[in-house]
């Protein structure tokens, strides 16, 4: 807290990717009563590999046969491939099932 005012400053680190669009979300939820002030600090890379899949039986157990904890650095790139117009590889319907309709078609 700034000492005579009401200003708070919080400092934090936030990915690239994640802070676009992070200043009209702060204003919407505050009411437009904070404002953020986004500086690049740093590098770093991500430690996980987007094309990783469970080989091994321990990987199987432990993640499930889909692993469907998010991989991060396989959502960046294919957010990377849309904004692009690149191809990505996503499932549109991924558990389907039958749906009845109200009405009976006659």
């Amino acid at each position: 807290m700034k000492e005579g005012t009401d200003v708070f400053i919080i400092k934090a680190v936030l990915p690239v990717a994640e802070s676009f669009g992070f200043a009209d979300e702060i204003r919407k939820r505050t009411s437009g009563l904070a404002s953020p002030q986004l500086v690049f600090s740093h590098w770093e890379m991500i430690s996980s590999d987007p094309f990783w899949v469970p080989t091994t039986e321990e990987e199987y157990l432990h993640f499930g046969e889909k692993a469907d904890s998010e991989n991060q650095a396989r959502k960046y790139m294919n957010a990377v491939r849309k904004r692009k117009g690149l191809y990505v590889e996503e499932k549109i319907v991924e558990h389907a099932e039958k749906q009845r309709t109200l009405s009976r078609n006659k």
